[in-house]
């Protein structure tokens, strides 16, 4: 296996630079991983194949407005954003701005000063706020989007899921995005069970390998949580014959470490299935060969070549269909990444 398996060519036309509205009428293609059957569909007709028991799981993260535009004592122009917060005080940040060593200090514009207090790798830094940034946030933070996304985007909660809770993320949890509060109650209504996770989505799922061994390539580490209400509720599903469909990526890696770091019960006395709550880092990195211990089907969209996420629909439905429904989807005019269309994967 090698990470050039998992190229293809996507025209830049084909990358969507604004969401499209409703949030429900993005287009999606659904994808049989057993005959490689590919329909076309729009989003909001995702109900046909939720059937009721099935249990879906959503990321509740919210993404922060963490670029900041700050000033060097010089009066020097600096920007930054920030990645994960260690403490009360102190975060990694990517800054961008000469001389910016260990010791300097900057100032956030309408907000509190930062101290430079560790080099960390490439332009990352340690720094240390004067006193907690978040307060700040409404005034000086301004939602980062992804590096291909070059449109400005007029309203920023489009950038974030309706059932976005917990604050965290670099980046939204995309597959998410496609929900509306009525698709979701109508999914409730049709016997469909909702549960949600966390993970703080860091700007490193953006990151291709470059290693020509995936497998020797040093994942990124994010944090995550599934509390004892959603273990329960896949138990549940599971012992009664429902399926866990994860929405996202960042719900799948959830899920799986959180299958990796529990006791799956299914001895044959009672064929019961068990998991528990799981809350910390996770550097989980799923390959083709491996084995899915909870999800059964996802929703997901259309991620960039030489990605670990390519890598992991991969190993879900298998590298030759994922690359050819990608060809298909490329032909047929789908938008492709943050704010594009999606697909599931049954």
């Amino acid at each position: 296996m090698k990470t050039s398996d998992f190229d293809y060519h996507l025209p830049e036309s084909s990358i969507a630079q604004t969401p499209i509205e409703p949030r429900d009428s993005s287009r999606l293609l659904v994808l049989n991983r057993e005959t490689g059957k590919l329909e076309h569909k729009i989003f909001r007709d995702i109900k046909e194949y939720l059937r009721e028991g099935d249990l879906l799981v959503l990321n509740q993260t919210r993404v922060i407005p963490a670029r900041i535009f700050a000033k060097k004592e010089t009066g020097g122009k600096v920007e930054i954003l920030l990645l994960r917060r260690r403490d009360e005080l102190s975060w990694e940040a990517l800054v961008g701005g000469k001389g910016l060593r260990v010791g300097k200090l900057v100032f956030v514009e309408n907000g509190p000063s930062a101290e430079i207090i560790e080099t960390l790798e490439g332009s990352e830094r340690l720094i240390k706020f004067s006193e907690p940034i978040e307060p700040y946030f409404p005034k000086v933070g301004h939602v980062p989007l992804p590096p291909y996304i070059h449109e400005k985007l007029n309203d920023p909660e489009r950038y974030q899921t309706v059932f976005a809770k917990e604050m965290g993320s670099a980046a939204a949890p995309t597959a998410g995005l496609h929900f509306t509060p009525q698709l979701l109650d109508e999914l409730k209504a049709k016997g469909v069970k909702i549960a949600y996770v966390t993970l703080h989505v860091g700007l490193d799922t953006f990151a291709p390998v470059t290693e020509d061994d995936p497998a020797e390539h040093k994942i990124h580490t994010e944090w995550c949580e599934l509390p004892q209400d959603t273990a329960d509720l896949i138990n549940a599903a599971k012992n009664s014959g429902g399926r866990v469909v994860a929405v996202g990526t960042t719900s799948v890696r959830t899920l799986e470490s959180t299958g990796r770091n529990s006791i799956l019960d299914t001895r044959e006395s009672n064929n019961e299935y068990r998991i528990s709550a799981f809350i910390g880092p996770t550097d989980i990195f799923i390959l083709p060969g491996y084995h899915f211990k909870i999800v059964d089907a996802m929703i997901t969209n259309f991620h960039l070549p030489k990605s670990t996420l390519i890598m992991l629909v991969s190993a879900f439905a298998g590298r030759e269909k994922i690359l050819s429904a990608y060809e298909t989807a490329i032909k047929e005019g789908y938008r492709f990444y943050s704010f594009g269309d999606a697909m599931f994967i049954e």
